[in-house]
């Protein structure tokens, strides 16, 4: 069948207009199929449902004939069932006003078309198979959306004959069902990372499709790398014209970068959206068209979210969704079955963090717990559409600097009856946290203070739940493990957090410095590059070989434990502070492990410099003494900070209140009455 009219025929020629501005006899474009712009074949299982026995390796670089065109070889078949080509049927059935999905398939040569759906658990339907021939033929398939209210899928398969077959385009169409078109702000906070952003830019500027629906692109820097400076930014900013603008600012952190963004794509009147997108990252630009596509459509105004991949294993999907488990009040997964870190490739095990997960990689059509929707509490902010209605309402970020402003800013519009969403097939790539350790070292200090502040601010528990208990026992880990540097960050939260909210502003500039600072006096904080810069390792004695305490029964657990802190607490051996007793991997950088010693000389996460771990016993008293002390007069004090901080918070994320941070003068916003002269 075909669905050209008299009216607009959908064609895969738009004549230069932006898809995403596309409407045809009711309809608009919700998504593409789409190639990898650079035919990156390592990436090609995200775009490509490779099947059980094959690989990247099955494909041919010459097959890929453009952004939207892909060539099937002779009697071969082609799954679309993949991550970023297959259409999330739920998450539109779910949030959106759609109920009807219009696939159009156009393609030269002779084959057949089979389309697929599934359902929550991941059980594979097939719904229709047309034979297809001739040169750029078109067919077109209405499929409904009414059995996808727990989770599913549509795509569809290729299948040439004996003499191939040319897919030359295909999209998602829904009904436009009087819903507008929209346009957003994109807003990239950067610190010393000027590459990665230019060529970002660049992947921007070379998508007419993406520009189309771009009010701004606003590049806040906060570094003294300047983005401006850096080579081929000229180039890129004479494409963009007038759309690319720099804000440079001093370091306010994520929060104050991401907060000047919100704030100018609110205060300029353009925009619908206003896009967060981290700045060490590599785009998919199709991405940020769907999730403006997606926002247009959503029943009530929506934060929409992309995935994050793993820029150094590409095809490696970090998370499909999180939660904020109310209790723990940890950063969780929505769902028991699912896991981090799902590698796209079949058959593959994933290394996460310090252990081995025997986990099963594979695409999308055999995963079965990808195809359950995922209802999430919060994007992260490498990604993130807010409308500006939304942020108008509940304010601006926290002035946080980093750490849980994104989900304390998902967990305040949930309150405020504004849905989030972390869509299926828009991500981008981004260095993952296997590659990170920030629990240890200065980003203590911003975990520990944040996430009690949104615990605050958002817990249902009376006095939080078990997150006083579980700091305390994160407290004596560290201690155990000799990482006082830590500890001195953690304890520093915790005092600040009492002093109550009216601080935040002050801190928000100068805190860094302050913790940067206080590194020099602590040997686990300082790195050397080589193990020749440190005395020979010379072990006490041979150690007795140990079994993991994780492994053992709670008893034993609680046993070993009590022994470790006891050795911490005791007289060290000597000679632990003219030698190293031993060196430790990151990998085995654990509690359990490092708490054996006296001394150590331990690896960082990043494989970049190591530090002599060594036992003080002095200071792991006074600091467990005052851990202890802490957290018994948060618990106490809960009811009160708990007011304090929910009192403050219209203000501290008011636009007056970061115009005084940013050091700008007051924009009235449309609507707004003037202030009166004093």
């Amino acid at each position: 069948m075909s669905i050209e009219t008299e009216e607009t025929p959908m064609i895969s020629n738009f004549n230069g207009i932006p898809v995403s501005l596309i409407t045809s006899n009711g309809y608009r474009i919700a998504t593409r199929v789409v190639f990898p712009s650079d035919a990156d074949f390592d990436v090609m299982p995200l775009y490509i449902d490779l099947g059980r026995g094959q690989s990247e390796l099955d494909m041919h670089p010459d097959d890929i004939r453009g952004r939207e065109s892909i060539v099937v070889r002779a009697e071969e078949r082609m799954s679309f069932g993949s991550y970023f080509n297959a259409f999330p049927a739920s998450y539109w059935r779910r949030w959106s006003v759609v109920r009807t999905v219009r696939l159009v398939v156009n393609t030269s040569g002779v084959g057949s078309v089979v389309v697929y759906k599934s359902n929550s658990r991941g059980n594979r339907q097939r719904v229709q198979s047309v034979q297809v021939s001739g040169e750029h033929h078109q067919e077109v398939f209405d499929l409904s959306l009414e059995t996808f209210g727990d989770g599913g899928f549509y795509w569809f398969d290729l299948a040439a004959s004996h003499e191939g077959i040319l897919l030359e385009s295909a999209q998602w169409w829904v009904p436009t069902a009087g819903q507008k078109h929209g346009s957003a702000t994109i807003a990239t906070t950067t610190m010393n990372k000027p590459d990665y952003v230019v060529k970002n830019l660049r992947a921007m500027a070379t998508d007419a499709n993406l520009l189309g629906i771009i009010d701004d692109i606003l590049i806040i820097d906060q570094g003294s790398k300047k983005v401006s400076d850096f080579p081929g930014f000229e180039e890129v900013k004479a494409r963009l014209g007038d759309q690319l603008e720099i804000i440079d600012q001093e370091n306010l952190g994520g929060s104050g970068g991401f907060a000047r963004g919100m704030y100018e794509g609110v205060a300029r009147g353009k925009s619908d959206y206003v896009i967060l997108l981290d700045d060490d990252i590599s785009l998919e630009p199709e991405s940020i068209i769907r999730v403006i596509s997606f926002a247009d459509m959503c029943k009530d105004p929506t934060l929409v979210g992309g995935h994050m991949f793993d820029l150094l294993n590409r095809t490696v999907l970090h998370a499909f969704g999180e939660i904020v488990e109310p209790y723990y009040w940890q950063y969780a997964l929505p769902h028991p079955d699912q896991t981090l870190r799902h590698d796209f490739r079949p058959n593959l095990a994933s290394n996460v963090g310090k252990k081995e997960v025997a986990s099963v990689g594979g695409g999308l059509r055999d995963t079965v717990w990808l195809h359950q929707r995922t209802d999430v509490d919060y994007n992260g902010w490498w990604m993130d559409l807010i409308p500006v209605s939304a942020i108008r309402e509940i304010g601006l970020p926290l002035p946080l600097f980093i750490k849980w402003d994104d989900a304390e800013y998902g967990l305040r519009a949930k309150e405020a009856g504004y849905s989030t969403v972390s869509l299926p097939g828009a991500a981008l790539w981004h260095i993952s946290w296997i590659d990170k350790d920030d629990s240890v070292g200065w980003q203590a200090y911003f975990h520990v203070r944040n996430r009690y502040i949104s615990a605050l601010l958002h817990s249902p528990y009376p006095r939080g739940g078990d997150i006083v208990s579980n700091s305390e026992k994160i407290d004596l880990k560290h201690l155990v493990s000799m990482q006082y540097y830590t500890v001195w960050g953690r304890l520093a939260a915790q005092r600040d957090l009492l002093i109550g909210p009216g601080a935040l502003p002050g801190l928000l500039s100068t805190k860094l410095p302050e913790i940067r600072a206080a590194a020099k006096d602590f040997s686990d904080s300082r790195l050397k590059k080589e193990y020749e810069q440190f005395p020979v390792v010379r072990s006490p004695k041979p150690k007795r070989p140990r079994r993991t305490p994780v492994a053992d029964s709670r008893v034993l657990r609680m046993v070993e434990a009590a022994k470790t802190v006891v050795r911490q607490l005791g007289r060290p051996r000597s000679g632990y502070a003219v030698n190293p007793q031993t060196a430790i991997a990151f990998k085995d950088n654990t509690w359990w492990n490092t708490g054996q010693w006296d001394s150590a000389l331990v690896t960082n996460a990043e494989g970049t410099g190591i530090a002599w771990y060594k036992r003080e016993p002095i200071e792991m008293r006074r600091m467990l003494a005052e851990s202890a002390a802490n957290q018994a007069r948060i618990l106490t004090e809960w009811p009160k900070l708990r007011q304090e901080y929910r009192e403050a918070l219209p203000r501290l994320t008011s636009f007056e209140q970061w115009e005084e941070l940013f050091g700008i003068e007051h924009r009235p916003l449309d609507g707004e009455a003037p202030r009166e002269e004093h």
